[in-house]
């Protein structure tokens, strides 16, 4: 724009000039000038800055600061003063409410305190039957509704027990082939089924075609028959030095199979890593009875219902575990005297478990006091477990021991090596040493048999009394 401005100016001046000259009379030609114009860059605009404010002197401070000064003094005088004025209210309030008390006082006849505790006494009289009242409704109540809470922990734990075990009471059976293996089974004359029955101590049945029933009220042998009767029919070599083999291989063999189900009964309700020899004893519950009860099925039903409970009480868990899975080990234990209690006790010691789980062993019978919460709770469990419809027969139990009887009284006599009760205690075979006894003092112990189970044991019809000695020499060339 300013360039074009320029051009323009310049352009204006020479027609003027032009004109001029014209004027004078002149007829003079002039060449208009040329005019060399550079152009310029625009130019930014001036932005106008705002004024800058005044700095007071140091006279204009110094006097607003001492009009501030006095300010706060006249405002301090005046606070003081309405201070003053209130402590004197406050002092002339508190002579009063003294003067009105020592006037009220002298109008009743008491003092302050003798008159707040006769007001205080008045309030607790109007309001104790209320509270009573109130007491006794919170008291019936926590009552009812423990009870109603009880009984839902005990249903859910119950609920929790509940196991799908399934056990065999005291006969086992073992399926044949055909006609011909039960022939060879029995032998010659019997002596293969009568070398059967001696090493295993348990009755055969081959009475039902295609089944052999092997029944005794030991658990453990009945098995070792089982399997041992199996390998005997898969061997083919059926006589009674083969069949003494394969039953004491066999022993050996659920000696082994008993470890890994206690293993397995530990480990199926949360406990590891115990001693091998309690596992062993564990084990053993498979084949062992009480009131007819399997022990593994109590065991497992305790246990979870201990758990479930001790889940809802905050007792603590572990100890519970412990405490249910090994609170009847000590049944176990037939190697020594005492009841089942103190030997598991004794055994849970020798192996440094800890002094809360011994206590709900040695406590699960009430034989001691509660000492904890624990305690108690093992012992519901073993109740709740052991109490439930069809879960035990006393009547079992009671056969059982009358077959031990009968087997403890013949292996109490000198010379005997084994002793085996079958048909439900109406017979029992006493196996004698050859070495220490001849056949006059067989007969003689059989006579001493007869007497002694007649005197001591009551059992339905007749005691079959059979002492066997058989003297066996083998060479090997």
């Amino acid at each position: 724009m300013l360039f074009f401005d320029t051009i323009k100016k310049l352009l204006t001046k020479s027609k003027k000039s032009a004109r001029g000259g014209s004027a004078s009379g002149g007829k003079i030609e002039k060449k208009p000038e040329v005019v060399s114009v550079t152009p310029q860059p625009p130019q930014k605009p001036q932005v106008a800055q705002p004024p800058q404010p005044s700095v007071p002197s140091y006279d204009e401070r110094a006097a607003d600061l001492a009009r501030r000064t006095g300010a706060l003094e006249e405002k301090e005088k005046y606070l003081v003063s309405k201070d003053n004025d209130l402590k004197q209210s406050l002092l002339e309030i508190e002579n009063l409410k003294k003067d009105f008390a020592q006037k009220l006082e002298k109008a009743a006849g008491l003092t302050r305190d003798e008159a707040k505790a006769l007001i205080l006494k008045a309030t607790e009289d109007r309001l104790s039957e209320d509270i009573a009242k109130r007491i006794k409704e919170a008291e019936i109540a926590a009552e009812e509704g423990a009870g109603v809470k009880a009984k839902e922990i005990l249903i859910e734990a119950m609920r929790r027990g509940a196991i799908d075990w399934v056990t065999e009471y005291s006969v086992s059976t073992v399926k044949i082939k055909d006609e011909e293996m039960k022939g060879r089974i029995i032998g010659k004359e019997g002596r293969n089924i009568r070398a059967f029955e001696t090493a295993t101590g348990v009755d055969v049945d081959l009475d039902e075609e295609g089944v052999i029933r092997l029944s005794s009220f030991d658990s453990v042998r009945r098995e070792i028959a089982r399997v041992a009767l199996e390998k005997l029919m898969v061997d083919g070599r059926i006589q009674p030095v083969r069949i003494e083999e394969l039953v004491e291989q066999t022993k050996k063999e659920i000696e082994k199979i008993m470890f890994e189900e206690g293993e397995k009964l530990a480990h199926s309700v949360g406990v590891f890593n115990l001693p091998k020899e309690v596992l062993d004893l564990l084990g053993r519950f498979k084949y062992r009875f009480s009131y007819g009860q399997n022990m593994i099925t109590h065991t497992l039903e305790e246990t979870r219902i201990g758990i479930a409970l001790a889940t809802e009480l905050k007792a603590n868990i572990n100890i519970v575990r412990l405490g249910c899975l090994l609170h009847d080990i000590g049944k176990i234990i037939t190697e020594e005297e005492g009841s089942h209690v103190n030997l598991g006790v004794e055994l849970l010691r020798k192996h440094h478990m800890p002094e809360a789980v011994i206590a709900c062993v040695a406590e699960h019978h009430e034989d001691k006091p509660f000492s904890s919460i624990e305690s108690m709770i093992v012992y519901l469990a073993d109740a709740v477990s052991g109490a439930r419809p069809g879960a035990r027969y006393e009547d079992y139990e009671e056969y059982l021991k009358r077959l031990g009887d009968l087997e403890s009284i013949a292996k109490s006599k000198n010379g005997v090596r084994e002793a085996y009760a079958f048909q439900a205690g109406r017979e029992i075979r006493v196996i004698v040493d050859p070495g220490k006894l001849d056949d006059a003092a067989a007969t003689i112990l059989a006579h001493q048999l007869k007497g002694e189970i007649a005197d001591k044991i009551t059992v339905p019809g007749q005691v079959k009394i059979t002492v066997i000695r058989e003297l066996r020499i083998t060479e090997t060339a």
